[in-house]
């Protein structure tokens, strides 16, 4: 189940039952160790140097309980409680270029501004530009509001115990915090918080998407729409068909403008490729609509924009809308239990609420609310750093998998493809948070399997691993 971010306050009293459950401090610290040991394995290689950098709290005895987990590394523990006095056997620990500094200085219990020594020392553990591996929060990081204290950890890796603390998941953090991931199975009692915000498990997709009837056959499955691509964007509408198709519809029709046919068609096989008319009949069986990947360019007809409004007030299909096709909708009400879905960046959805891009990052669940409220109660996949899937009301789901090798042309395009081929599926309409949970997770998860074969991979080697992440 996806796990809720939370307050400090709410981690203290979760800490609480724990212990009043029977469950001892020493054992759950013992389990952290061993887990923040098996994310420095994963971090380094053997015969690497590791640097756990412990201070006097619960956060430094993780560190310290990690250290035993770690046999085939060289590890060097500095228990640091005066940073004066530890400040030159820090320096002389950076000097020998670890392969990872592990961060257990201070956790969640940091509530006052640190003093100039701490400062100095966390600025000089910044300044060797080393990986980090933060545990629970960056030593000097505010938990609750994601402000620093004076100064904070860089990390690159943040290793939240348990659940993730909201103050992380601000943007004013995120220089901190770099990738955020959970240590969950660490021995504490199932957590008994709910809140508005959510933290997608891998294993939320255990046995999802559920497995094909034997007797299926192309009508079972759906057969998906895609209204993509104008001169000059062509490949938009490539990418969108060819993500759709590694969903599995049963069939896929591109209309695409007519001076862009020849382009597109020639670049597809098992999708049906028509070009754009102003009398344009859509095939009477599609099971849902995907409209905006491409359609950027200036003298795009109106007719189509006016096709789009109509689609979007007016079908009883799940319509997905992306891209410049974005700015084509009517606040107006959409069909009672039909299926939308929006999938803006930051700056589109600033579009979309007459607001800055800086605006949308200070509270994005506040934006993901408002631009749901605002087109019907849609859903609302809110792209970015932790990927927010949402509506107006209920939980929001932020998706933990993903790297910034993302922030390529082409990558939206891939997902909104994607998300309509799983949506144009009637066994996954049922539950379509879940859907568009797992396909924002693929895509990050197919970005993250990339990025550890080589640096240099491109948007169309992404559509292949689409679907192959296993929780």
């Amino acid at each position: 189940m996806p796990i809720p971010v939370i307050t400090v306050a709410q981690m203290r009293g979760w800490e609480k039952a724990t212990w009043a459950a029977g469950q001892t401090e020493n054992e759950v610290i013992r389990r952290v160790g061993r887990t923040i040991a098996q994310r420095a394995l994963q971090l380094t290689q053997p015969g690497q140097l590791i640097l756990l950098l412990a201070g006097k709290g619960h956060n430094g005895d993780d560190a310290r309980a990690a250290r035993e987990h770690l046999a085939d590394r060289q590890v060097e523990l500095l228990n640091v409680a005066v940073p004066e006095t530890d400040l030159p056997k820090l320096d002389a620990a950076l000097a020998k270029r670890p392969a990872l500094v592990v961060d257990s200085l201070f956790g969640i219990g940091l509530n006052c501004p640190l003093d100039e020594p701490w400062i100095k020392f966390i600025t000089r553990v910044n300044q060797a530009r080393l990986p980090v591996l933060a545990v629970d929060v960056p030593s000097g990081l505010n938990a609750d509001t994601g402000e620093t204290f004076g100064a904070a950890i860089e990390a690159s890796v943040t290793l939240a115990v348990g659940a993730p603390k909201q103050g992380l998941l601000h943007a004013v953090a995120w220089p901190f915090v770099g990738r955020l991931e959970v240590a969950g199975q660490v021995g504490l009692t199932p957590c008994p918080l709910r809140g508005e915000l959510s933290w997608t498990l891998a294993e939320d997709f255990t046995g999802f998407p559920p497995t094909r009837p034997a007797a299926g056959h192309k009508g079972s499955f759906g057969h998906l729409g895609i209204l993509a691509g104008s001169v000059g964007y062509h490949g938009a509408a490539v990418l969108a068909a060819r993500a759709a198709q590694c969903a599995q519809p049963g069939l896929i029709t591109l209309i695409t403008h007519e001076l862009t046919y020849n382009a597109v068609a020639s670049q597809l096989q098992a999708v049906m490729v028509k070009p754009w008319e102003a009398t344009v009949k859509l095939p009477g069986d599609l099971s849902a609509l995907l409209i905006g990947p491409g359609l950027a360019a200036a003298d795009l007809p109106d007719e189509m924009k006016l096709v789009t409004r109509r689609l979007w007030c007016d079908s009883l299909l799940p319509v997905i809308v992306d891209a410049t096709a974005l700015d084509w909708l009517p606040r107006d009400p959409v069909p009672k239990n039909a299926i939308r879905v929006l999938t803006p960046h930051p700056g589109e959805a600033a579009r979309l609420l007459k607001t800055t891009p800086q605006h949308v990052q200070t509270d994005r669940p506040h934006a993901l609310r408002e631009i749901s409220e605002h087109f019907g109660n849609c859903w609302v996949v809110l792209k970015g750093q932790q990927t927010l899937i949402g509506r107006s009301g209920g939980e929001i789901f932020m998706n933990p998998s993903g790297n910034p090798h993302l922030a390529q042309g082409g990558s939206g395009d891939v997902l909104a493809g994607f998300i309509a081929g799983l949506l144009a599926q009637p066994a996954l309409q049922a539950d379509v948070g879940r859907t568009l949970r797992y396909a924002v997770w693929q895509h990050g998860a197919a970005a993250d399997v990339l990025q550890t074969r080589r640096t240099n991979w491109i948007i169309e080697d992404l559509i292949p691993e689409l679907g192959q992440a296993r929780p």
